[in-house]
Parts: structure tokens; sequence; C-alpha cells
């Protein structure tokens, strides 16, 4: 499932190529069809992630509420770049003030042309896919698309997604109100109290309690194993018996550790790295965490072997030395 970091880049990629713009709304798989209807010919105003949700808002006073899940995941094909996380002139995007890479541009250091044969098509979901096949804009709806958005010169289609529906402003803000905070949207000391208040009331182990979107936004398998880790906490501990200290330095490490996935698009947790060492990192999963996906592997520290259980439904990786 995508976690905090895709949400917020997906965002960004509609608050750099769809706010401002009027965009044509289908469903070409047909579920989405009354829901388009209310959308279709509107300008897109804003485009925010909060956690694993996004919110596009459109001048009609209607909102585009998207939840990937685990299957969903977002298609960009036409005019745009395959990495978005720069911000606008004033470095605003949605609610958030993140700058990042450059756009990618043409070789003679242009933006591809406007209405000229596309070459290529991006997926964002869990992970950024790049494709150069050749296409032709707009291309054929591939697939079984929940909603298209079109502009002049950009399409995005949706594929998957757990949740998908129009939302008035006041149906937005009860989707708000029942997620936790954000670090790239909320103030980070008013929103470090809430997680220290909450997490130190609940008899729930540490590990569940940092899946829960209710009580933190954004955090997922990968970034709950890595983030446990990092504070050397046994995933098992229920909240109110962590220490206060280690709770907030929780929230701090995600603060920290956030924009760094948005920046490069990847959950990497490791630091201390050459820049040798993050290059290859990037490039290679097994590289980049402490011990999401090395069960059986030896702890990068003390050696011990890295164990793989379930809690909750999902798969928790952690050093029973390190963690004990």
């Amino acid at each position: 499932m995508p976690e905090g970091h895709s949400v917020h880049r997906i965002a960004r990629q509609f608050a750099r190529h769809f706010v401002g713009k009027e965009a044509a709304v289908s469903s070409p798989q047909g579920r989405f069809a009354d829901g388009a209807v209310l959308l279709d010919g509107h300008t897109m105003i804003a485009a925010r992630a909060v956690g694993k949700q996004m919110f596009l808002e459109f001048d009609n006073h209607l909102t585009l509420r998207i939840h990937l899940g685990l299957y969903g995941a977002w298609d960009f094909a036409g005019d745009f770049t395959a990495d978005a996380t720069v911000a606008a002139a004033d470095g605003r995007m949605g609610q958030t003030n993140q700058r990042g890479t450059l756009l990618d541009l043409d070789a003679d250091g242009s933006r591809p042309s406007i209405g000229a044969p596309r070459r290529r098509r991006l997926r964002m979901s869990e992970q950024d896919v790049l494709s150069d096949e050749p296409t032709v804009f707009p291309h054929e709806p591939v697939g079984a698309v929940r909603v298209r958005l079109l502009t002049r010169d950009t399409v995005a289609d949706l594929r998957g997604p757990t949740a998908c529906e129009v939302q008035t402003p006041e149906q937005v803000d009860v989707s708000l109100a029942k997620l936790g905070p954000d670090p790239l949207v909320d103030d980070q000391a008013v929103s470090e109290e809430r997680f220290v208040s909450v997490i130190r009331k609940k008899p729930t182990p540490i590990a569940l309690l940092l899946m829960d979107q209710k009580v933190v936004s954004g955090i997922g398998n990968v970034y709950r194993a890595e983030l446990l880790f990092r504070a050397r906490l046994n995933p098992h501990t229920p909240g109110k018996l962590v220490p206060e200290e280690t709770v907030r330095a929780l929230w701090q490490d995600w603060c920290y550790l956030l924009p760094i996935g948005v920046k490069t698009g990847q959950m990497l947790t490791r630091d201390g790295l050459t820049p040798a060492g993050k290059r290859k990192a990037l490039t290679r999963r097994i590289d980049r965490h402490w011990v999401y996906h090395r069960e059986g592997l030896p702890c990068r520290l003390c050696g011990a072997n890295i164990v793989l259980e379930e809690l909750g439904g999902r798969k928790l990786y952690w050093c029973p030395n390190d963690q004990a």
C-alpha cells in the first residue's frame, strides 16, 4: 500500500500540472460516472495529501477524495515532469512547502511541446515507474480506469482505488477529522503534543498504533518497522508504557523521514551512508532499510537474525536484540 510520501508526491503532480486548469472528468470504466458528471468541465483549484489520502478540490466547491489502498495507482501521460517535488513559484503546493529536484526537460532544455506525440508515461503508486513507450496524446484508456482527468496537455488515469468519491466541504471536514496529524500538513509542534497524548493513553502495542491512521497519518508497514528500529523500541510495547521522550523521538523522526521520502521517491531510512552507498540504496530496496524485508538476515548493527511475524494482519519486521 502506498505510504504517505507517495501520496504527497502524487498530490504535487496534480498541484503542478492540473491546478488552475479546466479538466475533463470521465469514468471510462463506468463505476464513477455519476461523480464524474459533477466535476467535468470544472477547474481544479487545490491538490493536497493528508497521510494516505488525497483531496483534489474544484471551483464548484466539490472535492474528489482518493484513497489508493492496496491496489490503486495513478498513471500520468502527456506534458508532465517525472518528479514534481519542485514547488510552484512561491514555493507552496497545497498545504506544503517542500522543495525538491528540478523538472526533467528535453535535450535542448525545453519542456515537451503541447500537442506533440508523447513518449512518457508515469505510474505513481507505492513506487514510481517511468515508461518510454510512445503514445499519442491523449491515448485511449487502457484497462479498468475508474477516473480520467484530462487537461489540454496532461492526462491522469486512476485505477483500483479503495476510495474514490466526490465530497462537499462538510464531508471533507469529516474525513479530515478522522485522520491523525501529518508532518507536511499540520503544525509539527502542535501535532507532536497530540501524538504524544494519544500514544501515552493507549494499552495497544506501539506497532499497531503507528499504523492507525487516526493516531498518525501516512505511516505504513515499511516506515513502521524502520521507525521502531531507529528508536530501538520493542514493537509489542503498549503505547502507555513507552517513555514520553521515546514517543517524542518517534514523532520527530517521522517528521525527518517523510520529507526525504517525498524528495527522493524512496523510503530511505538508513543514515550515515556514503554518497556511493546512498546511490546504491536509492536503486536497491535491500540496501535502503534497517530491518524491513530482511527476515532471517543478520541485523546491520548487532548481527542477530531479523524476525518476521504477523501483527494485526500485517507483516512486522524487527530485531529481537536491538529492540528487546
